[in-house]
């Protein structure tokens, strides 16, 4: 596979399909965004805190292809073949959740990002997930987006949230609640 074809330098791109768009696209963003969430899943994969939850991690960046190859794909074209995004998939992400929550202290009031770097990480991860999310939303609204594809997003970032907590449990760190000024 060639790495530079070149035919991207006056900003258009393929979309998987053949159909040329600009870069600027909506459909670029959301796939672009939900790259970058990928490559912060890989970091917190990395992590020893999250030595319970790298095989999950391995998982969702294989969801989060899959994801790309929804969102790369020209809507025009319904019969291209792309990888399954099933419902089990958002489910596997719901019993991760209620298994590390279990181990969780009760949730009373917000917490601020931060306590320990690879807390503040995951922090950054679910942040860009829900950009991602809202990305995919906007979409949607122009042009038919596959709703597994919103869902799951939605669901991981529920996902990230709680990791961060359990990262947070796991390296003994306190988490830092947010007492607003009033």
């Amino acid at each position: 596979m060639k790495i530079y074809t070149k035919t991207g330098d006056l900003g258009e791109t393929g979309l998987f399909g053949g159909k040329r768009v600009s870069k600027a696209d909506a459909r670029l963003d959301a796939y672009g965004t939900v790259d970058e969430l990928n490559s912060y899943i890989g970091l917190l994969g990395d992590f020893e805190s999250n030595n319970t939850q790298a095989q999950l991690l391995k998982e969702i960046q294989d969801r989060l292809f899959t994801l790309g190859s929804y969102l790369a794909a020209d809507p025009e074209k319904t019969k291209l073949k792309k990888p399954d995004l099933l419902p089990s998939d958002i489910e596997r992400l719901e019993k991760a959740i209620d298994d590390m929550n279990h181990k969780l202290p009760e949730l009373r009031q917000f917490i601020l990002p931060g306590g320990h770097t690879e807390v503040s990480y995951a922090h950054i991860a679910r942040t860009v997930c829900r950009r991602a999310e809202r990305i995919v939303v906007n979409l949607h609204e122009q042009e038919t987006v596959e709703p597994l594809v919103i869902q799951y997003l939605n669901r991981l970032s529920d996902y990230i949230f709680v990791l961060s907590r359990h990262m947070a449990l796991i390296l003994e760190v306190d988490e830092i609640p947010w007492s607003p000024r009033m």
